[in-house]
């Protein structure tokens, strides 16, 4: 009988210290909520990811995602264990819907639990995907679309080794903004790789040809992507002393992809400068 009091005082104690170490369950270290979003009440943070660059394919529809890049955030919310009036999926969703079309956004589709949201925020498209299960558990994706930043540019070499194998050499670390054809200031490591391949071959003459994906209109992408080659064509003349007669712009809009213009990463790829050798 002793034995049994001692069993039944022991797990009496067992459980008294798991219900106090549920009842403070504390965010995962390093977590606070994300910008955007306050949590629900009676919450805390599972877990938090904060990615400068990575992709994510989004819920647009039964079957269907679109896959957006950029500054990548998903958070996942678990209610405090003591808890006994946990909201619904619907009551979760619902205030992310309120929330998001308050600050101005949409909702692009939804499938298998999953509403996906797009909204605009200091200049930036965001896109948000909302989830919710029926224990309470809920979480987000958030995903400043942009494009990534070129840390590792091709070398002169390797523009070289192009050129003389196939006659042309796509360079992907020069950047305009969408629509423009005023180079950034980030293009100026691959501006000097060019100039060192042509510094590297007097003799060598080059056709800069500007490339552009298939969104908007043939004639104005036409207009952009021959303004883009100038514009390359010209900082070369002028901060690095190219003669200009071994320099030449050209613009094909979309006329050459390298690949299909049906994702993002694809119409990324193609929007391009080339170097084709005269």
């Amino acid at each position: 009988m002793k034995n049994i009091l001692r069993i039944v005082i022991a797990l009496v104690c067992v459980l008294a210290g798991a219900t106090v170490a549920l009842a403070q369950q504390k965010d995962e270290a390093g977590c606070k909520d994300h910008p955007m979003f306050t949590r629900m009440p009676g919450y805390w943070i599972y877990k938090c990811v904060d990615k400068q660059f990575d992709a994510y394919a989004f819920v647009t529809g039964p079957g269907k995602t679109e896959t957006v890049e950029g500054r990548k955030a998903t958070w996942t919310y678990y209610p405090q264990a003591k808890a006994t009036d946990k909201p619904s999926e619907l009551q979760i969703k619902r205030n992310f819907e309120a929330a998001i079309q308050k600050a101005g956004g949409k909702i692009v589709g939804a499938d298998k639990g999953r509403q996906t949201f797009t909204l605009t925020a200091d200049g930036k498209e965001i896109w948000v995907e909302v989830w919710a299960e029926f224990t309470g558990k809920y979480g987000f994706t958030i995903v400043e679309k942009k494009a990534m930043a070129q840390d590792i540019v091709a070398t002169a070499e390797v523009f070289s080794n192009d050129i003389r194998s196939t006659g042309h050499a796509a360079i992907y670390g020069i950047y305009f903004d969408s629509g423009k054809s005023v180079i950034k200031p980030e293009s100026d490591a691959a501006l000097a790789e060019i100039a060192k391949l042509l510094n590297s071959d007097p003799g060598l003459k080059l056709n800069v040809v500007g490339h552009t994906d298939n969104v908007g209109q043939m004639d104005s992408n036409m207009k952009l992507s021959q303004a883009r080659a100038e514009a390359v064509a010209q900082a070369l003349i002028t901060k690095h002393g190219i003669a200009t007669t071994r320099l030449k712009g050209y613009g094909v809009s979309s006329l050459a992809p390298v690949t299909s213009n049906e994702s993002d990463a694809g119409r990324a790829k193609n929007r391009r400068v080339e170097l084709v050798k005269q």
